[in-house]
């Protein structure tokens, strides 16, 4: 089977470009399978590719290179296709409209994956007739705005199948959008096995990672962390990553004095090690479309204090048996649900294991079957629509043969009638 993924920029760093990879890498082991990247901003990819993996893009905007076509006219004018509710839409222009359009129109493979709305819907109206158009959902419908939603609504319904992260996401699909004759199944993103040993769970570290961004809300982790401090000093806190958040984060670490405790550590690419160096994860989230750095902190064998927030925690984490859910917002929820592992080391060891076993789940093998069951059904599904429509078309013709036949007869009869 020939797999084709539709993806804004492979070249850049985040959790859909990192779960494309970590899905067609797998996949490659049995299909033959192809990234088609949008734009092109550096020489290689930053995530590991699977030299069966082939990677091309659509539109060149390496500034200072031969291929950088950001001079072409159509570069400045705007995108027509691309939906303009669309967050990414100040991206796209004239020239991706007419280079996704020509990509679609000629495309050799048996399926066709988008990987954002704005691309599912260049997917549903311009895919050639052949290939099955598999359309990903990597946010939540209630996070679209009501006008993308409005987009979205006449041209999802062209879409064979749309995965989203969660059930939760799924149901809100089958419960708000009419989709008829659409396969809508929630597909967890795939996170690999480390390739670091587990975290031994002696460490006095906890650690956090994502964008410093107000949906993560990390100073109500800072907050929390606090509180922990005036328990047990000997503990800190370590939060990745980057963000426009970062210096208003530094201001609070420094407001209430722990600057000897928590640590704004950057990105880190690759993150595992840095799971593996702590003992707790915290999630302190507002809002998750899935929640993948719970479960690479899992794989890492961290128990993970996190938010019940919508929409994947609670559908990641088996709440007291592998991790603690508190209640969103709750700063003396989530100081307790550290304190209760931390004071505890009995059982965040039996948290840790039961993270590191039940994570399993999510190893791209597992994944990368559930997508294959997919594709062969609606494949499946397909011939046998065609073979009824084979059907329809020949007992149609049949049946007016029959009647061409009777009229026929009746002509020349009548015919007969008259000349004798």
């Amino acid at each position: 089977m020939h797999i084709s993924f539709l993806i804004h920029n492979a070249y850049g760093i985040g959790g859909t470009i990192r779960t494309t990879y970590n899905l067609a890498n797998t996949l490659a082991e049995q299909h033959d399978v192809e990234i088609v990247s949008v734009l092109r901003h550096r020489e290689e990819p930053v995530f590991h590719v699977d030299p069966r993996v082939r990677v091309r893009h659509l539109v060149d905007i390496r500034k200072g290179t031969p291929g950088y076509e950001g001079q072409d006219p159509d570069y400045l004018r705007p995108a027509a296709v691309f939906p303009r509710a669309e967050g990414r839409y100040h991206q796209y222009n004239a020239l991706t409209d007419r280079r996704i359009a020509d990509h679609l129109a000629t495309v050799d493979a048996d399926v066709v994956v988008g990987t954002r709305p704005g691309l599912n819907v260049h997917l549903a109206r311009q895919t050639r007739r052949g290939p099955l158009r598999v359309g990903q959902e990597h946010l939540t419908l209630d996070s679209h705005s009501k006008a993308l939603r409005a987009q979205l609504r006449g041209a999802y319904p062209r879409l064979d199948a749309l995965t989203t992260t969660t059930e939760a996401d799924a149901r809100a699909y089958h419960g708000k959008m009419r989709l008829p004759g659409v396969r809508v199944h929630a597909m967890a993103n795939p996170v690999p096995a480390p390739e670091v040993a587990p975290a031994d769970g002696t460490a006095k570290w906890v650690v956090a990672a994502g964008r410093l961004a107000p949906v993560k809300r990390y100073d109500l982790l800072v907050r929390a962390f606090d509180k922990v401090r005036a328990e047990r000093p000997d503990w800190r806190l370590r939060i990745y990553g980057g963000g426009k958040q970062k210096d208003q984060l530094r201001r609070l670490i420094d407001e209430l004095g722990l600057y000897n405790h928590v640590f704004l550590m950057g990105p880190a690419h690759p993150i595992d090690p840095e799971w593996a160096k702590g003992s707790i994860a915290a999630v302190t989230s507002s809002l998750e479309s899935f929640g993948m750095t719970i479960v690479e902190a899992m794989r890492c064998g961290l128990p993970v204090v996190s938010t019940d927030c919508p929409h994947g925690p609670g559908e990641i984490i088996d709440n007291g048996v592998d991790g603690r859910l508190v209640p969103v917002g709750d700063v003396d929820a989530i100081s307790g649900g550290l304190l209760e592992l931390i004071n505890n080391d009995d059982l965040r060891g039996r948290m840790a294991s039961a993270a590191l076993k039940g994570s399993e789940r999510f190893d791209p093998s597992r994944i990368a079957e559930r997508y294959e069951s997919l594709f062969t059904d609606l494949t499946a599904r397909a011939g046998a629509v065609g073979r009824v429509r084979g059907s329809l078309h020949r007992t149609r013709g049949a049946l007016l043969g029959g009647a061409y036949a009777i009229r026929d007869a009746g002509r020349s009869a009548l015919r007969k009638g008259r000349t004798a």
